[in-house]
């Protein structure tokens, strides 16, 4: 929280609930109030509150609230924490702007000028502009080092801490490969099958068709309190929750929504949006997947290994045993991308042990559970694979999965088939007999998002084929589900203009 000064000379106005969301908090002021503070229309005010300054956007309003009266949205109400009164303080700028102009300017920050501004960031008191800056200027100039590892440090501070009393184990992976979602819905009962705690948190999607967390809650409910978590986790052994809604690491959930808009994703800050939400669940042993492959967000070997590097020293420095898994990401995970078809892909794999489903998906899942598994010391290091594998194909994850779902407030009887997709869907076919030369990662994601994924569950892409695989003319290649004609018609458009699926004929030329 940001305290706010001794000897503040600031007026008391009654707090008024509204009742509404906005994204972020808002305060409704009379605009008589407004005016006589010169506060203007979506400017940054401060409420305070026992000692504490909280931010929120002004809203000017003409006879909504009564005089001596400040309105706020459901955001900034939670932030203060039940307060009946507050001071009001026109902030022209955050009180930690100067750490930020640092930053802007390529000076590195300490401990104490990353705790200060990312306590103004959770408090509210720096508008979208400004946090934009912050995580642009991170697009050019990365933070690395023992700068990284004050940020990690000061996001976890600002939130609330989980702590289990045994071991954590996790699996991350940093996405940027179509499909990849659904991965973790097999390795997570996996693990906990295993006797393992693995308490997943995961993150909605920023620039894919899915986060693990937007697939996962086609199955079940993914937001839950820290104590419900706590209880869950130490009954089943394993979760698979979306970080936002606990409080844990909150700054990271307002870098990913500006994030999201802005369509980056920059390396440091992904870096420490991830450590800072395991270490908030006090995730000790974690294993980090890198995919690496055309159109992924880590496109060669050298990049994944420089990105490994990067978390291998912040997990040093913050007392993390970590393993990093470099894998392929030449093209989507698994058959389906979507949040509802990567729930069904993920049911089918675990209901038929593996029998059926996609070598590529199984193989990473046994990869990366194997390696949790080593990390923990229930499989000797080189034995992992086969252990996950056989665990998978004796049914026991399934079986925990059920107990997930169940745990998480879903249907543990729930069926593949059971899954809505979305209404509107049409196929397209290959052109040619020929080979599948090769499967667009960017189309895919593009196309998946054009077709409403991730918001429109049902919404997303399902592949018939896959890289390698021959095909003959008129042979399903890919089948586009979208709620709207208009939204199946774009996401067509995107696949067909970005060569999404290339068949390539045997023949290539004659001579002479």
């Amino acid at each position: 929280m940001t305290v706010v000064p001794d000897g503040s000379e600031a007026e008391v106005f009654r707090v008024q609930r509204l009742g509404l969301r906005g994204g972020r908090g808002v305060a409704v002021l009379p605009r008589s109030v407004a005016e006589r503070y010169g506060i203007s229309a979506g400017s940054i005010v401060g409420l305070g509150c026992r000692g504490s300054i909280h931010g929120g956007v002004a809203v000017v309003s003409e006879g909504l609230v009564e005089e001596g009266s400040i309105a706020v949205s459901e955001e900034l109400w939670e932030r203060l924490q039940g307060c009946e009164r507050v001071k009001l303080y026109p902030l022209e700028l955050p009180p930690s702007f100067r750490e930020l102009h640092r930053r802007l300017q390529g000076e590195p920050l300490g401990e104490a000028g990353y705790k200060r501004l990312v306590a103004d960031v959770v408090a509210g008191l720096y508008d979208d502009s400004q946090i934009a800056a912050f995580l642009v200027s991170q697009v050019y100039r990365p933070l690395a080092g023992d700068e990284l590892a004050a940020l990690i440090r000061a996001m976890v501070e600002t939130g609330e801490v989980i702590k289990f009393p045994v071991t954590a184990h996790d699996v991350h992976s940093i996405g940027g490969v179509p499909g990849n979602s659904k991965v973790a819905l097999i390795v997570v009962p996996t693990v906990a099958a295993a006797g393992l705690l693995i308490p997943k948190t995961s993150s909605r999607a920023i620039t894919s068709p899915a986060g693990t967390a937007d697939t996962m809650e086609v199955l079940a409910r993914v937001a839950f309190k820290p104590e419900e978590i706590l209880e869950i986790a130490l009954k089943t052994h394993g979760v698979i929750v979306w970080g936002g809604a606990l409080g844990l690491a909150p700054a990271d959930d307002i870098f990913v929504r500006v994030e999201r808009r802005l369509g980056i994703d920059p390396q440091s800050q992904m870096v420490a949006s991830i450590l800072a939400k395991k270490l908030a669940m006090s995730v000790t042993r974690l294993v980090v997947d890198i995919p690496f492959g055309r159109g992924a967000k880590v496109e060669t070997e050298e990049q994944a290994t420089e990105l490994g590097s990067l978390f291998l020293s912040q997990a040093q420095r913050l007392g993390i045993s970590m393993r990093i898994a470099l894998t392929y990401g030449d093209e989507p995970i698994g058959y389906a991308v979507g949040p509802a078809l990567e729930a069904r892909e993920a049911l089918e794999t675990l209901i038929g042990k593996g029998v059926g489903a996609a070598p590529g998906l199984v193989e990473k899942a046994c990869s990366l559970a194997g390696l949790v598994l080593g990390l923990g010391g229930a499989a000797e290091a080189e034995k992992g694979y086969e252990q996950a594998c056989s665990i998978l194909r004796s049914g026991k994850s399934y079986a925990k999965f059920r107990e997930i779902i169940e745990a998480q407030e879903g249907d543990p009887d729930i069926k593949p088939e059971d899954i809505r997709l979305a209404g509107e869907q049409y196929t397209v076919t290959s052109p040619r007999d020929g080979v599948v030369t090769s499967i667009s990662n960017s189309a895919a994601a593009l196309a998946a998002r054009a077709a409403g994924a991730p918001d429109d569950k049902g919404a997303g892409i399902l592949f018939h084929v896959k890289t390698g695989y021959r095909v003959r003319r008129g042979d399903p290649l890919y089948t586009v589900y979208a709620s709207t004609r208009g939204r199946l018609r774009e996401a067509l458009s995107i696949m067909e203009g970005m060569r999404g699926v290339l068949v390539e004929g045997m023949l290539v030329k004659t001579l002479p």
